[in-house]
């Protein structure tokens, strides 16, 4: 059976270029780059050349690049970095409903330690409402952090309108763009974002590396503790390997994208068209035009997220949905829960992530296996009248 992968969003394949930049650094250029002997140094050179590339991506200085184990802990020292180094100034977050995980349960175990934390709405789009925002800002206010792109319907968020309003009332703007770096041009000069984080491992990178950008002149607490690497903002040795590998892949990011923005956005778009004309009961999850190319969030009558998974997953074809299973029940998306999609919708979402490797002929061989598994779990399910215009 040939294996097709369509989940990129959760991760993504390592680039045959990552792959063979990394491997000298196994076994040849093995050296810790804060050593200062000719091993050290030669890996202390390279090290800085992926700072560069990582830079070139983002259009940041490479002083501004914090290397760190991935998103969350980009995340996580982002926004409990600045909001204990600020702590004295003010104690208010303001975040989204819709951000991932890592953004949320960091505000919750701040929320314990005396902050404040306004969770923001989104429209049926999952757009901020830019008036709440201005209405949820107080003196004590010191951070927004609100993502790029989102992680399960793509929805782009309005950043340039948020640090506008946010720089002239002094308050630090963070924004998660693991979904949005690679896929759409980033550039933090243009944002205006204080801080910002990427994953490698969303970009044909490895796993356990991602980056921190902060704007030159953003003060915050060091997340780690130890010796001076990063900085002084992230103590511990260097990843050496997967810091090679995520430069090559910054580099070969900005390359792609745009065959990004063109064929695999026109991709998702045939994907997303086909489901809609042949699929009767369908929709499309989240706003439709200002959104990532590679993201479509999609929602089935009768037909319930996980067996389509399942069921897809057991003709070779590798989804996700919006609900998880943690700790022995399934939870309910809270990204589409956000988006108040009645529950005949959020019973039946699934997420298809595209990535420069996706072709043609896998997207036709994965809609022709939907319609059939969509078709067969409906005849499976208890007959009942359509409703989809009532629930549109």
């Amino acid at each position: 059976m040939n294996k097709i992968y369509l989940d990129n969003s959760a991760t993504t394949r390592v680039a045959d270029e990552v792959l063979q930049a990394m491997l000298p650094y196994f076994r040849e250029e093995y050296g810790n780059a804060s050593s200062i002997h000719s091993f050290g140094q030669r890996a202390r050179a390279d090290l800085e050349a992926a700072r560069g590339q990582a830079a070139g991506l983002l259009g940041a200085d490479p002083k501004e690049i914090v290397f760190t184990s991935g998103g969350t802990e980009s995340d996580n020292m982002a926004v409990r970095g600045l909001a204990e180094y600020r702590r004295d100034r003010g104690r208010h977050i303001i975040t989204t409903q819709v951000e991932h995980h890592a953004i949320l349960n960091t505000c919750r175990s701040l929320e314990k330690e005396g902050f404040t934390v306004t969770y923001l709405p989104v429209t049926r789009d999952g757009v901020v409402d830019l008036g709440q925002l201005r209405e949820a800002i107080t003196p004590q206010t010191t951070l927004i952090s609100v993502m790029l792109a989102n992680n399960e319907v793509g929805t782009l968020q309005p950043l340039r309108e948020i640090v506008e309003w946010a720089a002239a009332q002094g308050i630090v703007v963070h924004t998660d763009a693991v979904q949005a770096v690679g896929k759409v041009t980033v550039n933090v000069r243009d944002l205006g974002v204080d801080l910002l984080s990427l994953s490698g491992h969303k970009l044909h990178g490895p796993k356990g590396v991602g980056v921190l950008y902060v704007r030159k002149g953003t003060k915050m607490r060091p997340f780690m503790l130890g010796g001076p690497h990063e900085r002084n903002r992230r103590a511990g040795t260097e990843n050496v390997p997967g810091i090679i590998g995520l430069g090559k892949a910054c580099e070969l990011a900005a390359a792609a994208l745009p065959f990004m923005d063109r064929e695999i956005r026109a991709l998702r778009d045939r994907l997303e068209a086909t489901v809609l004309a042949e699929i009767v009961d369908a929709q499309v999850n989240g706003r439709r035009a200002s959104r990532v190319p590679h993201i479509s969030n999609l929602s089935f009558l009768d037909a319930e997220g996980e067996s389509l998974l399942i069921s897809l997953d057991l003709k070779g074809i590798a989804v996700s949905t919006g609900s998880a299973c943690q700790s022995g029940a399934l939870e309910v998306s809270h990204v589409l829960t956000a988006l108040k999609l009645r529950p005949e919708w959020l019973q039946g979402s699934i997420r298809f992530s595209l990535s420069r490797y996706t072709t043609a002929a896998e997207v036709d061989t994965a809609l022709e296996a939907l319609k059939t598994v969509v078709r067969r779990l409906r005849e499976m399910s208890l007959p009942r009248p359509r409703k989809s215009e009532s629930l549109a």
